[in-house]
């Protein structure tokens, strides 16, 4: 399931994480208390903020006022209080733009990654907004060890992703 978050621009690392785990998770320094919510309503997204006067105000939109300031405990919480499998949808989104990305033929990107990636990696996906290209690496065993360092409750890694 992918949720739809505002995420406040206090909240950056939280928000690349959301992103990695695939979870649309709009973002940027205009992002903030009035602004914040309207971006919300209208989109129809639920706000993350670290913001605790925003978190009083009465809004007609649903939110999480995050209570930690380091960003392990942040995405616990974010995965406790919705339900998300956070290796279900990873690395489907652009971390950097938040749109979904998609696959590209490895022939269209041999001039734009490193020889060495280029030789060998098979797969490859492309951000369709700012072009950026990824592809399976060591980051990828990394990402995923660290999720289950503080996934709650923990999970079952599956190959394959």
């Amino acid at each position: 399931m992918v949720h739809r978050f505002a995420v406040d621009k206090m909240l950056g690392r939280l928000a690349s994480w959301l992103r990695i785990l695939g979870q649309d998770a709009t973002y940027g320094a205009h992002l903030s208390g009035r602004t914040l919510v309207r971006h919300a309503r209208t989109e129809g997204r639920v706000i993350l903020t670290r913001d605790r006067r925003l978190s009083r105000q009465h809004t007609d939109v649903p939110l999480l006022l995050i209570a930690s300031d380091h960003f392990r405990e942040q995405l616990r919480q974010v995965l406790t209080a919705y339900p998300v499998d956070p290796l279900d949808r990873l690395f489907t989104r652009c971390a950097r733009c938040n749109d979904p990305v998609i696959p590209v033929p490895r022939e269209e990107i041999a001039d734009r990654v490193p020889p060495y990636v280029y030789a060998t990696q098979t797969r490859f996906v492309r951000c369709p907004r700012c072009q950026r290209i990824y592809w399976p690496a060591t980051h990828v065993e990394r990402v995923r060890r660290e999720i289950e360092s503080f996934s709650h409750p923990p999970c079952v890694l599956r190959s394959g992703t």
